[in-house]
């Protein structure tokens, strides 16, 4: 079992080593509506312990997106990434202060139409691996 455990940690790593820096932001896309997901499942349940671990991990994906953004090069679409992504923790901040799964399901769907957009571009420049 141990071994199976060990193969499948050198997979999962080997998986975002070798990932093309699209497809690394990608990753971080499907991430974030994971956590936001979860920390609704946990509201749900009324389970605060959980919800907020969630929405932490949600937060660190967002902020981790934010570090990403190139200001000299796409200043415009930079700054309405920033836009978004810090309207996105907001939403994130109120949904478990409040215990509320609403302003989450607004923030997956924010997400969702900018990683639909970060898709698209990668089929408009034909890179692999997205």
């Amino acid at each position: 079992m141990i071994s199976n455990l060990n193969g499948y940690q050198a997979y999962q790593k080997n998986k975002y080593e070798t990932a093309s820096p699209h497809r690394l932001i990608t990753m971080l896309y499907e991430g974030a509506i994971r956590f936001a997901t979860r920390a609704i499942n946990q509201i749900e349940q009324n389970n605060l312990e959980e919800t907020n671990n969630a929405i932490k991990r949600f937060q660190d994906i967002i902020y981790e997106l934010i570090s990403c953004l190139n200001f000299n090069d796409g200043k415009e679409v930079a700054v309405g990434l920033n836009s978004l992504y810090m309207y996105v923790i907001e939403l994130s901040i109120k949904g478990n202060i409040e215990q509320s799964a609403e302003p989450l399901q607004e923030a997956i769907g924010i997400i969702t139409e900018i990683k639909a957009s970060w898709e698209q571009i990668a089929k408009e420049v034909n890179i692999t691996n997205v």
